[in-house]
């Protein structure tokens, strides 16, 4: 079953992120190469991508007439995706197992404790909504 592994943070985050020094940040970005290969090597990789930085991102909807609408950058409290991995494997035990390591990722000088969200992809509605 494909599932999705989601990091998520705040405006604040990324302040701190960038804060980081250069040897905390290379230790980082090693270890994400690391296990991007490792997911890679083991076949369950499906997906994986960092986004741009909240400053870039935009809300948008349709207005009356179908025109694309946005809602300027993210206010600071609001949460967004920094990055994802989609990982195709056996069981959700095994989604857990993976993103408990991505959340293991080294910080500033201590290893990291990032929140990861789980969700499976199902592919399609559940049979009883058809």
């Amino acid at each position: 079953m494909k599932y999705i592994l989601m990091m998520s943070g705040t405006k604040a985050d990324v302040e701190w992120y960038a804060t980081w020094s250069k040897e905390d940040l290379q230790a980082h970005f090693a270890f994400m190469h690391a296990f991007n290969k490792e997911l890679r090597d083991s076949g369950v990789l499906v997906a994986t991508e960092g986004l741009a930085f909240p400053d870039e991102a935009k809300v948008v909807r349709a207005g009356k007439n179908g025109e694309p609408i946005t809602d300027g950058v993210f206010p600071e409290s609001k949460e967004f995706l920094a990055g994802f991995w989609i990982i195709n494997v056996d069981s959700p035990e095994q989604a857990y197992k993976l993103a408990a390591k991505v959340s293991s990722a080294p910080g500033r000088k201590e290893r990291g404790n990032q929140p990861i969200e789980v969700r499976p992809i199902p592919g399609g509605p559940p049979p009883e909504m058809l």
